[in-house]
């Protein structure tokens, strides 16, 4: 049995990997991955190095948008397996030494849970309806919308009951805002939470934590620009985003979570304008950790970067938290494809074109991807993997128009892809049906012929491989990134941390950690920059440099240090590298070891 890390602050430079489970792998081969699946490869996962896995939602649900439409808070979907293989997994993965982390969706239900099935029955006035967010149309019958408001997924937010009452849907209509000024739905999802802490996970990941208070004061307020997902004044004014009312419903969580030891884990979704607002969510009396998405929006540039990381790492120090560090999810186009966009392209329209518009160096991009793993996994904090990262996996453009099924397609006419093209079913095994995804072949969404190349069984042997990057930096970052002085030095203000400056080589981004180690992040397409006098490198997400498959190191079979031997940041690459002397080579040996 592998050992788990114990301690309250186990998560805070945990390597967490973020499951889809419908896209994961298919056990019983029906076309759709489930937790069986999920179980069958935790063997790989615990090779990959990961603390702990985040599983998107596997409750009941129709699916509208691909699991956020709860329909049962306490029930597994058959479509992914039964409670009894969910308690299975979970044991599984604490033996394997992985903690296990599910979705929670506080801010709306599906329409198919049996309250709103019950507030449609109901009269308006109705304890029932008190649950959701119903209101009379303006109009002389009633036929407009309550107020300006627009769903996420494009129309109104309001969708009428055909009896001149309209109920509050920020995302899909398949998806009904709860009213969380009412007592009842409070107590409801502190229930639900206490009954996945009996089930054993260990946290969970909190679905728009900004959304859930609402200024649902008569006359409702329109909204200047009522899409917007964020709010418009970062002052807790707007009616429905970022309220100041939704920090009293955390702390109530708070306070359940730390009656677990250790507490329970938890980080907020939270859409908000990069201010210290964001890092409220992360107050130790609150959830404890927000999710902030500064370096996954960056585009490749030595400025954006520098200043994600930064005010990143300031406010989380402020906060008391861990940085958070995220390079893609299930919403976004994937990090392998996005990274080789030019600075300020419009990702939804190059989505829309399949990725040609405008046209982008997949060999190029690929290299960002690899060097932008490199740095986040080099910061100190809690680093998010999202499935297929560590395999280098493109987006997939192949998608035809039948095929898609994000409720965003339909609701934009058509004029915004979607998010399934990051949510096609892994590649496994090049040669195998499904590419490994199942043994029957099926998939609920099409794979591309492509993925062959991408598949782990692919990758587990080849030097340069993304999936061998992954490993060796995971294995290093529990040595020299997350080092207990790492750790110590994030509870004392930050102040290990060292941006190392350097004005020869204005592309590269630098910076030392407590341990020792320095990162360098070279940002040009052309030009490598030369390595600090008195450093070895010991890790490049340079495919060529790289070392040979048997040694986490590189070591080749004379003994040397392959990518020691280079002299450079190699162009558009990431370089780890470690003070030239004794005790250093003895850590080295230590970390080679892990790999025999």
């Amino acid at each position: 049995m592998a050992e788990i890390r114990n301690g309250a602050d186990w998560w805070r430079n945990a390597v967490i990997y973020q499951i889809y489970p419908r896209s994961f792998r298919d056990a019983n081969g029906d076309g759709e991955g489930d937790l069986q699946g999920v179980c069958s490869k935790l063997d790989y996962l615990r090779s990959l190095g990961v603390d702990a896995i985040w599983l998107s939602p596997f409750y009941p649900s129709p699916l509208a948008d691909g699991g956020y439409d709860v329909a049962d808070y306490r029930a597994v979907d058959p479509r992914f397996g039964t409670m009894t293989q969910f308690d299975a997994l979970v044991a599984a993965a604490h033996a394997a030494g992985i903690r296990v982390l599910v979705d929670i969706v506080p801010n709306h239900t599906s329409e198919r849970h049996p309250w709103f099935q019950a507030a449609l029955a109901a009269q308006p006035g109705s304890p029932e309806r008190a649950r959701y967010v119903f209101r009379q149309g303006k109009g002389e019958h009633g036929e407009l919308p309550p107020t300006n408001w627009l769903s996420n997924f494009g129309g109104s937010a309001w969708e009428p009951c055909g009896d001149g009452w309209y109920y509050l849907h920020l995302f899909a209509r398949e998806q009904p805002d709860l009213n969380w000024d009412n007592p009842e739905v409070r107590a409801e999802f502190l229930d639900i939470l206490k009954f996945w802490c009996g089930k054993g996970v260990d946290g969970f990941r909190v679905d728009v934590s900004h959304g859930l208070a609402k200024d649902l004061r008569d006359p409702l307020r329109d909204r200047i620009n009522p899409m917007v997902m964020s709010p418009e004044a970062n002052d807790g004014s707007d009616p429905l985003w970022d309220r100041d009312a939704v920090h009293e419903i955390y702390r109530g969580w708070r306070e359940l979570f730390d009656r677990y030891s250790p507490p329970k884990y938890a980080v907020g979704e939270s859409w908000t304008p990069f201010t210290e607002r964001v890092f409220q969510y992360a107050q130790q009396d609150e959830l404890g950790a927000v999710f902030d998405f500064s370096l996954q929006k960056a585009s490749w540039d030595r400025d954006e970067y520098y200043a994600a990381i930064d005010r990143t790492y300031r406010y989380a120090m402020r906060a008391g938290t861990a940085p958070t560090w995220v390079l893609g999810n299930h919403d976004v186009p994937r990090i392998a494809s996005r990274l080789g966009l030019p600075k300020g392209a419009n990702i939804e329209a190059w989505v829309t074109s399949d990725g040609t518009i405008p046209p982008t160096d997949p060999v190029l991009a690929q290299r960002r991807a690899r060097a932008a793993a490199l740095v986040m996994l080099g910061l100190p904090g809690t680093a998010f993997i999202y499935q297929g990262e560590e395999l280098g996996l493109p987006e997939d453009f192949d998608l035809e128009p039948e095929d898609i099924q994000d409720p965003n397609w339909q609701r934009s006419a058509h004029r915004f892809k979607g998010r399934d093209g990051c949510r096609v079913p892994l590649p496994w095994e090049a040669a195998a049906p499904a590419f490994g995804f199942n043994q029957t072949g099926a998939a609920w969404l099409p794979q591309p012929s492509w993925f062959a190349d991408y598949a782990a069984d692919a990758q587990e042997y080849e030097p340069g491989s993304a999936l061998s990057m992954y490993r060796r930096a995971i294995a290093l970052r529990r040595q020299w990134v997350s080092a207990d002085d790492a750790r110590d030095d994030m509870h004392n203000g930050g102040q290990g941390f060292q941006w190392v400056s350097d004005a020869a080589n204005p592309n590269v981004l630098s910076w030392r950690l407590p341990s020792g180690m320095m990162v360098l992040a070279n940002f040009s397409d052309e030009e490598p920059a030369p390595l600090p006098q008195g450093y070895t490198a010991v890790l490049s997400s340079d495919a060529g440099g790289v070392g040979d498959p048997d040694d986490a190191l590189g070591r080749s079979e004379s003994g040397g240090l392959d990518v020691a031997e280079s002299t450079v940041v190699p162009a558009c690459s990431t370089v780890w590298c470690v003070p030239d002397h004794a005790s250093w080579t003895v850590r080295l040996n230590e970390v080679a070891e892990l790999f025999r």
